[in-house]
């Protein structure tokens, strides 16, 4: 199973970002997707996660609540994770993470046993 997130980038404060998270070696439609994140200095954060097709119900951290939106493309193996209004305190590297879960996921890291490497996301004028 492989997870590959893409899309970090330096952007301005206000700006808006949206990151992949390219899955393969499995089919995704049963899998809970989730995003985290991680500052220097600072632990792993959950930012967002979104249940299996089943319901495909959606939660996020207050954080980043009403700025971001998780989302899912099973026919393309793709979940997706747009970011709005963006802040400094928003720079970190974005992971994106699985677990076979028919129903429910959770925005915390022990939740998933399938993780990509990471992709960089630097807000700063």
């Amino acid at each position: 199973l492989q997870l590959v997130e893409s899309g970090g980038t330096l952007v301005q404060p206000g700006g808006s970002l949206r990151l992949s998270c390219a899955t393969s070696g499995f089919t995704l439609d049963y899998y809970a997707i989730g995003w985290f994140r991680q500052a220097p200095g600072k632990e792993r954060e959950g930012v967002a996660c979104i249940e299996s097709r089943s319901s495909g119900n959606t939660y996020y951290a207050d954080s980043v609540k009403g700025r971001f939106t998780i989302s899912r493309d099973d026919a393309k193996n793709m979940a997706y994770l747009q970011m709005n209004s963006l802040e400094a305190e928003d720079t970190a590297v974005y992971y994106c993470a699985a677990r076979w879960k028919f129903g429910g996921c959770e925005v915390v890291s022990n939740f998933y046993n399938h993780w990509g490497q990471g992709t960089q996301v630097t807000v700063s004028s």
